[in-house]
């Protein structure tokens, strides 16, 4: 029987760092998807959307920090408590604008029939049963089994991380050239405007 175990353990560890990238690669391709249509298609984000983005960096951090602490779920957490601060965020904007009216009506385009709110809501239940199922499936790190890991996956990792970094610095650049010091509005850039 402990030899079972002990075969069982590595398979475990990997595909909980495994399930834990893919949750990292869809948060990062979601983000990259917001700031393609932002620079592409001129869809500048409302403040709502933007709490939205950096909850969802959050939860991105969370799951790099999970994913390099091979003995301790703090990173899991983080990512879980970001979940549900973009769960309320992106509630609150639906219900704001689930019935559109005169000047408040969904910012931006409909991607498959749904407008981003509606998908932050899915995006962020989904992460939390992502972070559910793996705890419930693979239960607290196994810090002797995760040093052992691939260096590809560990490659992997950093390579996510900085593409995560990358384009959240892209993101507060965008976020203070819009906003500039004051609040946001979707009008415009705040630093590329002329001055009346």
């Amino acid at each position: 029987m402990s030899g079972m175990a002990q075969v069982d353990m590595p398979v475990a560890a990997t595909l909980d760092r495994l399930l834990l990238m893919a949750m990292l690669i869809a948060l990062a391709a979601v983000l990259t998807a917001a700031m393609v249509m932002q620079y592409a298609f001129g869809e500048i984000p409302c403040p709502l959307c933007l709490l939205q983005r950096y909850a969802m960096f959050g939860c991105c951090f969370g799951i790099v920090m999970q994913l390099r602490s091979p003995d301790s779920e703090r990173g899991a957490g983080v990512g879980a408590i970001f979940a549900v601060v973009l769960l309320v965020i992106s509630v609150r904007q639906t219900l704001l604008d689930l019935f559109p009216r005169p000047g408040h009506a969904y910012v931006g385009s409909a991607v498959f029939g749904i407008h981003m709110p509606v998908w932050s809501v899915f995006i962020a239940v989904a992460l939390l049963a992502g972070f559910a199922v793996r705890l419930a499936l693979f239960g607290a790190p196994r810090p002797s089994v995760l040093s052992a890991l691939s260096p590809m996956m560990s490659r992997l990792t950093y390579s996510l991380a900085l593409y995560v970094l990358l384009i959240c610095a892209i993101n507060f650049v965008s976020v203070v050239v819009q906003c500039g010091v004051g609040e946001c509005h979707t009008t415009g850039y705040v630093l590329l405007s002329s001055p009346h």
